[in-house]
């Protein structure tokens, strides 16, 4: 046979049978399998066209063939085990090879505001080491910390080029031969930040992910490992709360903000919100009121003489919550209790916090910060709290006590669309990737 029909056949060979692993695996959708050209409307009524076209112009075409049997043919023709001389390699050789081609990811190479600096990009995904674990994700929201961290304006950056996101949960696919805490088809999430969680598969070491009940909704597991974990330190290691006590917060409708609700409704402490004034301030209020908040107010009304006529119904706060920074955060410590506290984890004003000297000196209040990030690196080497705080969250979703956040899921290829919902102002709801 002449050497170019060898090349052809070759080719064909080939070309196929990837597509037939691509396809088994689940690491390529339809119109990867099959690609068409636009400008044919034939083309698109016939998705199981194939035609590949070789180096001497010949075209080789499949059209209308169920890619199963044509996979199964050739496995059986031509796959052989692995070390056995087949004009191939084995089905589970070659796993790791296509899968790397199919991963997909945020890419950003220097920083800068997301929708200029982000491009979807193909990425590269290595065979798991000893420690290492393959996980395809499932699905990532968008947090303020993630486009800071693109910005380049956050207390933690990775080495560029990056993959943004810090954020999601995946499942299993592949464990390397020393790891112990997992098996292929459980849920994962990140543990510590920076991981890059925008892509469709990523390789990440085994003590940089925890485990999370499988039978959770996606965006709740999805959403786990920030908000909610922050909300539930704040209320955990600062005062000692007891039913009938009561907190103060501002940024109430924020992610972090509305999970505080929650939690403290679960365990009797009583809320009091501040939120800002805008126009569709009755359907937040009664947003929140359904989440558990007791009172909800503006921070103009924290300046007003009513405030003596709410804490004749409940005690004055010893826990004040600061996301905000500003004005806002003077105002709400002024109606701290005696020896309070008040945690600072966020700053949207872009403000510094004021504090004024007589709540030093006459009240003995107590000023602290927060980052959830310092705090599970401070217990990167005993992870028993951080097992326990996931597996107490887990309990409240299920029990129904947790809500899933209010959200928007787009495909990974409609990003811009998700970050400009994301940086809108008043948009109460969690942008989500789903990969």
């Amino acid at each position: 046979m002449h050497a170019s029909s060898h090349h052809v056949i070759k080719v064909a060979r080939d070309t196929l049978y990837c597509c037939y692993l691509g396809w088994q695996l689940g690491t390529l959708s339809p119109a990867e399998l099959c690609p068409r050209d636009s400008s044919s409307a034939s083309s698109q009524t016939s998705p199981l066209t194939f035609k590949p076209v070789t180096p001497n112009g010949l075209l080789w075409a499949w059209s209308g063939i169920p890619l199963r049997i044509v996979g199964v043919v050739l496995s059986s023709r031509f796959c052989g085990q692995e070390g056995s001389g087949a004009m191939w390699p084995g089905l589970r050789t070659l796993r790791r090879p296509i899968s790397s081609l199919a991963a997909r990811g945020l890419v950003y190479e220097k920083h800068g505001e997301p929708l200029q600096v982000l491009r979807l990009q193909n990425l590269e995904v290595n065979p798991p080491g000893d420690y290492d674990i393959r996980v395809k994700m499932l699905a990532a929201p968008i947090n303020p910390s993630d486009i800071n961290m693109v910005q380049g304006t956050y207390a933690l950056l990775p080495e560029l080029p990056a993959v943004g996101g810090n954020e999601g949960v995946g499942v299993v696919a592949e464990i390397g031969n020393h790891v112990t805490s997992m098996r292929p088809g459980d849920w994962v999430i990140p543990v510590d930040a920076g991981l890059g969680t925008w892509r469709t598969e990523g390789l990440y070491n085994e003590s940089s992910l925890i485990r999370v009940p499988s039978d959770l909704p996606v965006v709740g597991a999805a959403t786990l490992s920030v908000n909610p974990c922050t909300a539930y330190r704040l209320l955990s290691d600062y005062e000692i709360l007891r039913p009938g006590d009561s907190i103060i917060q501002n940024a109430s409708n924020s992610s972090v903000g509305q999970v505080v609700i929650q939690i403290a409704a679960s365990l009797g402490i009583t809320t009091i919100n501040i939120v800002r004034d805008r126009a569709d301030l009755s359907s937040l209020v009664q947003r929140l009121h359904d989440l558990g908040a007791d009172h909800v107010i503006t921070e103009d009304h924290l300046r007003k003489p009513e405030m003596k006529e709410l804490f004749k119904k409940c005690p004055r706060p010893r826990l004040a919550l600061n996301c905000v920074g500003g004005k806002s955060t003077t105002e709400m410590l002024r109606h701290l209790d005696y020896g309070g506290t008040m945690v600072t984890y966020g700053g949207m004003a872009k403000q510094p916090v004021t504090i004024p000297v007589s709540a030093l000196i006459f009240k003995n209040v107590k000023l602290c910060g927060f980052w959830v990030t310092q705090w599970k690196r401070d217990r990167a080497q005993n992870r028993e709290e951080v097992t326990k705080m996931i597996r107490d969250l887990s309990d409240l979703i299920r029990r129904g006590k947790l809500v899933t956040p209010r959200s928007t899921e787009w495909p990974l290829q409609d990003f811009a669309k998700a970050m400009r919902d994301a940086q809108t102002p008043f948009l109460s709801r969690k942008q989500i990737l789903i990969m």
